[in-house]
């Protein structure tokens, strides 16, 4: 079908995904063919969340994340999945969190899965985050992590262990680390290195400054398994590098560059 090239920009607003290499367009469309019901909820959810702020936005994604996960392709992604593995409990806070003058310093601690994404984490953070807003006298937070990586996304052990999909709402809108973010977001400096995977990039993407190392790559792979990214991700990624770009970044779980992650506004500046 041919367009009229003065008609392009409009069209183009209209559609969910525009891709700048069509060779990328086979791959997409078996993404989504895999999982068509998250890759519809992903694009409504998208249409939506671009017009609300963040907390509405917020509750939005919590809702379709906890209704996909009651849904067949998360189900049927969980039976691929080995049994949870029992680990000794470790001795180190999941986040260590330190003052230093005015600033406050959060940093993941769970180097040996790679800062995973974990319940203890997200209160341990959600906590920290918590002080930085009631104490007014810290000017500066600092969020990075150690080990390889700042954050290799949710704690793949943990998934599927929520009681129900009305709680894990529950949980997951009261004990929200980017609702916090969001509520110091001006103070807030990410540091990332590595693989930021899911909300190893979701939750830093809500602060105004990130700062990354050339070797950093970002993913979000929760499409793929029948869900949403689910720690904000819809809400601040969206608001850094728009609709269309998140969309093909979830929709298609490929990995994102460094380079092209400061050209599209996802980071800030690379180191």
């Amino acid at each position: 079908m041919a367009i009229h090239a003065d008609a392009a920009p409009q069209l183009a607003s209209h559609f969910d995904v525009v891709l700048e290499d069509s060779d990328a367009l086979p791959e997409l469309a078996g993404a989504i063919e895999r999982t068509p019901l998250a890759s519809l909820a992903l694009v409504q959810l998208l249409r939506l969340n671009e017009s609300q702020d963040v907390r509405a936005g917020l509750v939005c994604e919590s809702l379709v994340y906890s209704m996909l996960q009651a849904g067949p392709e998360f189900q049927a992604w969980l039976a691929t999945r080995p049994a949870p593995r029992t680990r000794e409990a470790s001795r180190e806070p999941a986040v260590l969190a330190r003052r230093e003058g005015d600033h406050l310093l959060l940093e993941l601690n769970r180097s040996e899965k790679r800062n995973a994404f974990s319940a203890e984490m997200r209160d341990a953070l959600c906590e920290g985050l918590q002080l930085a807003l009631c104490d007014p006298s810290i000017s500066r937070v600092r969020l990075s992590g150690l080990g390889p990586s700042f954050c290799s996304g949710g704690d793949l052990d943990e998934f599927g262990s929520f009681p129900d999909p009305a709680t894990a709402h529950a949980i997951r809108t009261t004990r929200s680390a980017g609702r916090l973010l969001d509520g110091c977001a001006e103070r807030v400096q990410s540091r990332l290195h590595g693989a930021c995977v899911g909300a190893g990039i979701e939750l830093p993407a809500f602060g105004r400054h990130i700062t990354a190392r050339r070797d950093t790559f970002f993913q979000l792979p929760e499409v793929s398994m029948g869900l949403v990214p689910g720690a904000g991700g819809t809400v601040s990624i969206l608001k850094r590098m728009g609709r269309q770009r998140t969309a093909w970044l979830a929709l298609s779980g490929s990995r994102l560059d460094s380079e092209t992650a400061l050209r599209w506004g996802l980071i800030d500046a690379l180191e």
